[in-house]
C-alpha cells in the first residue's frame, strides 16, 4: 500500500511539473467493464443523444458514471510551445496601446479530483482515503503568463467563475469595488482617472484606473455575463483591466464578445485565429486575420489577411498599418487643400464678373487639373510615402498612438486644410490681379486681358500645388520625382499645344486661346508674378513647420531627425580605409581571420614520406622551409605594422588563439617544426623576431619545447 501511494504521489508531482513547464498533460487510466454493463450504458447514451430535453445534462451524467473507479496507468505530456516571437509581439502591441483579449477554448483549470470516495487504495489490511490531493493544469492562465500578458507584478487578477447570473453579477460588482478601492488607497484618497479623450469612444470619456489588473472568466460565467442586464458591467470592468482572458468559450461566445465591443465601444477590432472555431470571431471583427498552420485553412479562407506566424502581426500593424494610415491622412489633407485652392478662385472672380458664371480658367484646364496635372503626384504620395523607416516603426511602438487618437486627420485638421486652401486661393487671385492692374508688358502693350490673366493664374496654381506636395513628401523615390516634375512638364506641353495655331486651325471653336501662352510666358513680368505668388503661398507653411518641429517636436519628428543624422554619418564610415589581404587564399578555419599557415598546409610541403632517408628528409625539409618561413615573416611583419596603432591586443589574440592553435592541430607541421628547431635555427629566429616581444615568442618557445619532448 505504501509503495502504491508513493508511486501515485510521484505521478502527481510529475503532472504538476509538466503543467508548470507549459506542457499539455494527459492522465491515462483504465477500467474493466463486462459486456452487459457496457451494452446497457451504451443504450442509455444513445437515448441521451436523441433526447430533446436536458440532453447535455444526461450525457454528462452518463460520462460521469462510467469514468469512475479507474486504475491509473501514467501520464503523458505534449510540448505545446508558443511560436517564435509571440512574447515580443505581445509586448510591442501593448506598448502601442493596443488592448489584447485572449478568447480561448482551453480550460482555466483542469482538476484531477482524486478523492477517497472515488479511488480506494488497499494494502496490508489498511485503507487510506485520499481526499486532499488535487492536480491543476491551468492551460489558459499558463498561456497568459507565457505571453507576459499576466505577470506577478499586477495589482490583482479578477477571476469570474459564477454558475448563475446572480453569482456572476455579484462577482463583477465586487471586482469593480475592489478595483476602485485599491485605486483610491494607492492614490492617497483620490481616485485617479486617465481621460481617454484619444479614443473618443462614442464621444464618452472613458476613465481608466491606474494600475495593472487582469480579468479571467470561464465559458459558463461568460454565458450569463453576456445577458442584457450584465454585459455592460462586464464590458466596463474588462475595459479597465490591462489583460482579459476568456477561458473555455465556444465559437459563438467569441463572436458575441467581439460584437459587444463593436457595439458599445466605438473601437476598431481585429480578430486573429488559426482554427475553424475562430471563423465566427474573424468574420465578426472589423479586420480578420487567419494563421495558416496545422489547424487547417478554414480561418485563412474566412479572413481578410493571412500569414504563417503570429509574430507577423507586429509588422502588419506597426509598419504597414501605420504607414497606410499616415499616407491616407496626407492624401486627404492635400486633396482638400488643392481643391479648395483651385475652386475658390472662381468665387473671388465672381465679384468682378458680376457672378455671371464665367470661369476664370480655360475650360480644358478645368477638365485636366484633377485628371492629369495633379492626380499622379498625390497618388505616388499615397502609395510610397513614409515618415520613418520600417525598423524604427518596429523599435518605437509608441508611433502607433497618433492613429488611435485620430491626430493626423480630424475636424481640426480639415479646417486647417480649408484655411490653407482659402489663403492660397487669395494669393493666386489677388497677386496677379494687382500686378496686372494698369500695367503694360515689355512691348508696351496692355497685358491685363482675360486670357493672360487666366494663363498666369493657372500656371501659378500648378506650380504652387506641385511645390506643396514636394514639401509634404517625406520619402522620395524615383517615381515621386517623375510624377511631380513630370506633371509640371506635362502641363506646359499641353498648354503650348492647345494654344498653338495648328490646334486653332483644326478646332477653332474649342481652342480660342490661340497664341496666348507663347505671348504671356515670354515676358519677364509674368514669371515674376508667378514667382511672387509661389513664395507668398509657400513661405507661411515653411515657417510654421520649422517652428513646430523646432519648438514642439513630436516623436516622429525626433526619429526623423535621427534618421537624417545617421544617413549623413553613414558615408563617413563607408570611406574608412580597410586593410586588404595580400592574397585571396584564406585558411579554412573559423577563427583564422588572416591567411595564417594555410599556404603551408595546402601546399603539401609538410607531407613527409613514410620511410625517407634521414639525410635526404632533413635536406628536403630545410630546402622547402626557407621560402615559406621568409614569406611568413614578411606577412607577419606587414600585419604587425598595419595593425600596430590600435589593434595590438587583437594581434596577440590572432597569433596565439588561431595560428598557434592551428599549428598544434597538425602533427605533420609539428614534426617539421621539430626539425626546424634542431636544424634551422636562423629561419626560426626570423619567425620569432616577427612575433610580438613577449607573448608570441614565449608561446613559440613553449611549442618547440613540447615538440622536442614529444619526438624525443
Amino acid at each position: 500500500m505504501i509503495i502504491a501511494l508513493g508511486w501515485f504521489l510521484k505521478q502527481c508531482l510529475l503532472w504538476q511539473e509538466f503543467a508548470g513547464e507549459g506542457l499539455r498533460t494527459l492522465a491515462i487510466a483504465y477500467r474493466d467493464l463486462d459486456d452487459k454493463f457496457f451494452k446497457e450504458w451504451h443504450k442509455m447514451l444513445e437515448d441521451a443523444n436523441a433526447a430533446t430535453d436536458e440532453r447535455e445534462e444526461r450525457i454528462a451524467g452518463l460520462y460521469e458514471e462510467i469514468e469512475r473507479d479507474l486504475m491509473l496507468l501514467g501520464a503523458t505530456a505534449v510540448e505545446d510551445k508558443l511560436q517564435e516571437g509571440v512574447i515580443e509581439t505581445v509586448l510591442s502591441l501593448s506598448l502601442a496601446n493596443i488592448k489584447i483579449w485572449v478568447l480561448t477554448g482551453d480550460k482555466q483549470e483542469r482538476f484531477g479530483d482524486l478523492r477517497g470516495e472515488d479511488r480506494l487504495l488497499e494494502g496490508s489490511g489498511k485503507q487510506l482515503f485520499i481526499n486532499w490531493l488535487y492536480f491543476v493544469s491551468e492551460t489558459a492562465i499558463n498561456i497568459g503568463y507565457a505571453c507576459n500578458m499576466l505577470t506577478d507584478d499586477m495589482n490583482e487578477v479578477f477571476i469570474i467563475a459564477g454558475n448563475t447570473a446572480v453569482e456572476v453579477r455579484e462577482e463583477l460588482r465586487k471586482a469593480k469595488e475592489n478595483l476602485f478601492g485599491q485605486n483610491r488607497s494607492s492614490s492617497n484618497g483620490h481616485t485617479v482617472f486617465e481621460k481617454k479623450q484619444q479614443l473618443e469612444l462614442d464621444s464618452i470619456v472613458e476613465e481608466t484606473v491606474t494600475g495593472d489588473y487582469a480579468l479571467i472568466i470561464n465559458g459558463h460565467s461568460l454565458a450569463h455575463a453576456l445577458e442584457s442586464d450584465v454585459k455592460n458591467d462586464l464590458l466596463e470592468l474588462a475595459c479597465m483591466c490591462k489583460t482579459v482572458v476568456c477561458c473555455r468559450v465556444t465559437p459563438l461566445q467569441k463572436a458575441q464578445v467581439v460584437e459587444l465591443v463593436k457595439k458599445h465601444r466605438n473601437a476598431v477590432t481585429l480578430a486573429i485565429g488559426d482554427g475553424a472555431n475562430d471563423v465566427s470571431m474573424i468574420k465578426s471583427a472589423h479586420i480578420g486575420i487567419g494563421i495558416s498552420g496545422q489547424e487547417g485553412l478554414q480561418a485563412v479562407l474566412a479572413s481578410d489577411y493571412s500569414f504563417a506566424q503570429f509574430r507577423y502581426l507586429q509588422r502588419l500593424l506597426l509598419v504597414h498599418g501605420r504607414w497606410s494610415y499616415f499616407r491616407m491622412c496626407k492624401f486627404l489633407c492635400y486633396f482638400f487643400y488643392k481643391n479648395f485652392a483651385f475652386t475658390l478662385v472662381h468665387f473671388w472672380f465672381g465679384f468682378f464678373c458680376g457672378f455671371s458664371a464665367q470661369t476664370v480658367y480655360d475650360q480644358w484646364f478645368i477638365t485636366l487639373f484633377n485628371i492629369v496635372y495633379t492626380s499622379l503626384p498625390v497618388l505616388a504620395m499615397g502609395i510610397f510615402d513614409q515618415d520613418v523607416s520600417d525598423q524604427n516603426s518596429m523599435d518605437f511602438p509608441q508611433l502607433y498612438k497618433p492613429g488611435q487618437l485620430n491626430l493626423l486627420f480630424n475636424k481640426r485638421r480639415f479646417f486647417i486644410c480649408m484655411a490653407h486652401g482659402i489663403y492660397t486661393s487669395l494669393a493666386l487671385f489677388f497677386i496677379p490681379y494687382g500686378a496686372f492692374y494698369r500695367d503694360a508688358g515689355e512691348d508696351g502693350q496692355h497685358i491685363a486681358d482675360y486670357q493672360s490673366f487666366a494663363v498666369t493664374m493657372a500656371t501659378s496654381l500648378v506650380i504652387v500645388v506641385s511645390v506643396q506636395i514636394a514639401l509634404d513628401t517625406s520619402y522620395w523615390t524615383v517615381i515621386n520625382h517623375v510624377f511631380i516634375w513630370g506633371s509640371v512638364a506635362t502641363y506646359f506641353s499641353i498648354l503650348f499645344t492647345m494654344h498653338s495655331n495648328a490646334m486653332f486651325g483644326v478646332f477653332p471653336n474649342q481652342f480660342p486661346f490661340v497664341g496666348n501662352a507663347r505671348h504671356s510666358l515670354t515676358q519677364k513680368c509674368i514669371w515674376l508674378v508667378i514667382l511672387l505668388t509661389t513664395v507668398v503661398s509657400v513661405m507661411p507653411v515653411l515657417a510654421f513647420r520649422f517652428l513646430k518641429v523646432d519648438l514642439f517636436p513630436t516623436l516622429s519628428d525626433q526619429i526623423r531627425q535621427q534618421q537624417k543624422a545617421q544617413r549623413k554619418a553613414r558615408p563617413l564610415h563607408s570611406r574608412r580605409p580597410q586593410t586588404r589581404r595580400s592574397s585571396s587564399r584564406r585558411s579554412g578555419y573559423a577563427f583564422a581571420h588572416q591567411e595564417g599557415y594555410g599556404e603551408l598546409i595546402t601546399s603539401g610541403k609538410n607531407m613527409r614520406a613514410k620511410n625517407p632517408p634521414p639525410t635526404l628528409g632533413l635536406e628536403k625539409t630545410l630546402s622547402n622551409s626557407t621560402s615559406w618561413i621568409e614569406n611568413l615573416c614578411k606577412k607577419t611583419t606587414d600585419t604587425v605594422s598595419s595593425f600596430n596603432q590600435d589593434k595590438t591586443v587583437k594581434l596577440h589574440h590572432h597569433l596565439e588563439g588561431s595560428r598557434l592553435f592551428t599549428m598544434r592541430k597538425h602533427l605533420d607541421f609539428l614534426g617539421l617544426l621539430s626539425d626546424l628547431s634542431h636544424s634551422c635555427s636562423p629561419g626560426l629566429g626570423r619567425l620569432m623576431e616577427a612575433l610580438p616581444e613577449t607573448d608570441g615568442r614565449a608561446a613559440v618557445q613553449l611549442l618547440v619545447s613540447d615538440v622536442q619532448r614529444t619526438h624525443l
